[in-house]
């Protein structure tokens, strides 16, 4: 405010002395108090004051230099002080300010005035947004048109339209339309399929064409496809092309990855395509001619027809003074994608598998793989490496290796996706191999059990998800492995048994506690829970082969009361009729009549301990019906009771069937003829025994 003179207010403070300046000095002040008043009041009436400060510091520059009494030695030291203070804050607007306000205002509401008049006169020839989206339309299609292959592209567009309603499109007009559509498309594809629509149009010609119009595109595409795995679109173009072409088509795409493994697995786009092709359509020759480019550029430029094995292992014997190179490489690379979140891709389970293979147990390249393991925090690894069949022998292996607490960091992974797991033909391989090797089986019970036999939910939902997991090929393993003990063959697969002879081997040295104790613990976390579901649905067990099986080991090796769970078995015995008759129904009460399992090197019953005493419990349910037992199509039923030595009521029975002896010879000279000859039937032979035993 140079050049301005500071307005004081001079009827305070000054004892009664006027000033020359009094009528200027009181005028300023008003204006101060006025100023302080608007800024309180609002906001926005203090920045229009602002804006218009300019021509009133002129005005108030005029009037105080054409008053030359004014004396700044009569105004006291307080009020300069108070309005310095005053004036860092704020500029103090003035009278004429005032007034300029009010002709702005002035002006502004007669602008508000011709705005809300401006409406009523607005252009006629002004387009409304109907007509300007009509023209922004006619413009796009100009646009279009202006393209390359535009027409042809909007033909074969018409023709997709029709072709992709298969249930409208009768046969012979298909045959048409696709006919036509090969004309319009033929050495023309290239320009089809880098185009998010166009390139619809090549998938649907390829869906719908024969062999021969479909290897016409393979071919016509043939040196691209690099190109077109990595395109946003036309990545689906080779997916279709893989699954509906043949060997030849396979050929002619997959040679075309060979020396971009490494670019094209870091892709957003790319990277699934050729894990999809590794995964599911090469041959082994080229699954490992891919997977060997993850070894070193050496292995990119340099090949060698007699050597083309993946298996990393054979390489490093054959040329040890490669391990560190590759091994440096190869672990640079599966950081990478574990970094990247990218972990769900086979290949790199593959790659993980040969690293970890070509570790020693206790090193430090072991360590810090599991550490690498470990250190996902969200598990998305450890998680994808379950559901592939190098992923998960890699997991069963880690586990194997891993002491007591990296076990326990491993496990909390799996808590969300132990019943997915268990029904998966390679994510229950991990499950089993953590039965093997954790020492600490109520960690372990605790990890699996609550989610794997569904203790969490309400007792009906939780037997209902039972029988459907009992009956499944795959999700009763995991169920049932900890009961079945050392004849556990016939339950698993052919591919389990490698894996967990694998881990045995190791857990030989790092685990302490005793197998069969191992096995017994978990055994008693688990009956429980299967023993009441046994009582409850015993029904609906005996109707399948499945869950005849599931009765029978569950009752011979569980821990606890099983009262309830034979009787349950007994009565369903007698009231399902229909299933009573079934082959494996006759198996199962046989052999819990008899106490044990029969074992076929001595050929003897190998009792359990507690006895089961099942015979007095079934016989209590049929013995009205002991008859239509032993003539029917399980006898073998009745014979095992009249065999039975610790039968309390034998003796009740061999004197009803003696009452009944004609009915049993009448069964024992049934026969059924097979090939041509006459063989004795299954009730025949029973019968012919219960005559033996009278």
């Amino acid at each position: 405010m140079a050049g301005l003179k500071r307005a004081v207010d001079g009827s305070e403070e000054r004892n009664g002395k006027r000033s020359k300046t009094k009528e200027a000095s009181t005028s300023k002040s008003k204006s101060v108090k006025s100023s302080s008043s608007s800024k309180k009041d609002s906001k926005k009436d203090f920045k229009s004051t602002k804006s218009d400060k300019k021509p009133s510091k002129k005005v108030q520059k005029e009037e105080s230099e054409d008053d030359d009494d004014f004396d700044i030695d009569d105004v006291s030291d307080e009020d300069i002080d108070a309005l310095d203070a005053l004036s860092d804050d704020e500029e103090m607007p003035d009278v004429s300010d005032e007034e300029e306000k009010q002709v702005s205002d002035k002006k502004s509401d007669a602008d508000d005035e011709d705005q809300q008049e401006a409406p009523k006169k607005a252009n006629p020839n002004n387009n409304n947004s109907r007509e300007s989206h009509i023209k922004q339309k006619a413009l796009q299609q100009e646009r279009k048109a202006a393209k390359p292959n535009a027409d042809t592209v909007a033909r074969s567009k018409k023709l997709w339209e029709q072709l992709r309603r298969k249930s409208h499109v009768p046969l012979e007009q298909r045959k048409k339309l696709v006919k036509e559509l090969f004309e319009i498309i033929t050495n023309r594809v290239r320009d089809f399929v880098f185009k998010h629509d166009s390139v619809r149009v090549i998938q649907t010609a390829l869906k719908y064409g024969n062999l021969e119009q479909r290897k016409l595109i393979a071919h016509e595409l043939k040196g691209t496809y690099k190109e077109l795995a990595q395109s946003r679109y036309a990545k689906f173009l080779v997916g279709k092309l893989i699954v509906h072409g043949d060997d030849e088509t396979r050929d002619l795409i997959i040679p075309e990855f060979y020396g971009h493994v490494k670019r094209l697995i870091r892709h957003p786009e790319g990277s699934w395509i050729l894990d999809d092709i590794y995964r599911t359509v090469a041959t082994k020759a080229q699954k490992d001619r891919l997977l060997r480019e993850w070894y070193g550029p050496e292995f990119v430029i340099f090949q060698d027809e007699n050597d083309t094995t993946s298996d990393l292992r054979k390489i490093i014997e054959a040329h040890p003074e490669k391990r560190g190179p590759i091994m440096n490489y190869l672990r640079e690379l599966i950081n990478l994608l574990v970094q990247k979140k990218s972990t769900g891709f086979t290949m790199l389970h593959d790659a993980m598998l040969q690293y970890f293979l070509c570790t020693k147990p206790g090193s430090n390249e072991a360590s810090e793989f599991i550490e690498l393991l470990k250190g996902d925090e969200e598990g998305d690894l450890v998680k994808n490496l379950a559901f592939t069949k190098s992923g998960s022998r890699l997991m069963c292996l880690s586990l194997a290796y891993s002491n007591a607490k990296d076990r326990k960091l491993l496990l909390r992974f799996f808590r969300d996706t132990v019943k997915v797991m268990a029904g998966d033909i390679y994510g229950h391989q991990v499950i089993l191999a953590a039965y093997e090797v954790i020492d600490d089986t109520k960690l372990c019970a605790k990890s699996f059990f609550p989610e794997l036999l569904n203790q969490n939910d309400g007792e009906e939902a939780r037997n209902e998800e039972l029988c459907y997991q009992v009956n499944d090929l795959t999700a009763r393993i995991a169920v049932l492995y900890p009961f079945v003990g050392e004849r556990v063959k016939w339950l698993l697969p052919e591919v389990d048994n490698p894996v967990l002879e694998e881990v045995r081997d190791v857990r030989k040295e790092t685990s302490k506690k005793d197998p069969a104790i191992r096995r017994q613990e978990l055994v008693k976390a688990a009956s429980p829970t299967l023993l009441e579901f046994i009582a409850a649905r015993a029904s609906t067990l005996l109707e399948t082969t499945f869950g005849c099986q599931f009765l029978a080991e569950v009752l011979f090796a569980a821990d606890g009361d099983k009262t309830a769970a034979l009787a349950a078995v007994a009565e369903a015995a007698k009231s399902h009729t229909e299933a009573r008759d079934t082959a494996h129904v006759g198996r199962l009460l046989k052999s819990l009549v008899q106490g044990g399992r029969f074992n076929p090197a001595t050929k003897s019953i190998e009792k359990v301990e507690p006895a089961l005493n099942f015979h007095a419990a079934l016989y209590e349910q049929i013995k009205d019906e002991v008859m239509d037992w032993a003539t029917g199509a399980n006898p073998f039923v009745i014979v095992a009771l009249a065999e039975s030595e610790d039968f309390e009521k034998k003796s009740e029975l061999l004197k009803t069937l003696k009452k009944n002896k004609k009915a049993l010879e009448q069964a024992s000279a049934s026969v059924v003829e097979k090939d041509g000859q006459k063989k004795p039937t299954p009730t025949s032979s029973g019968a012919k025994l219960l005559l033996s035993k009278i």
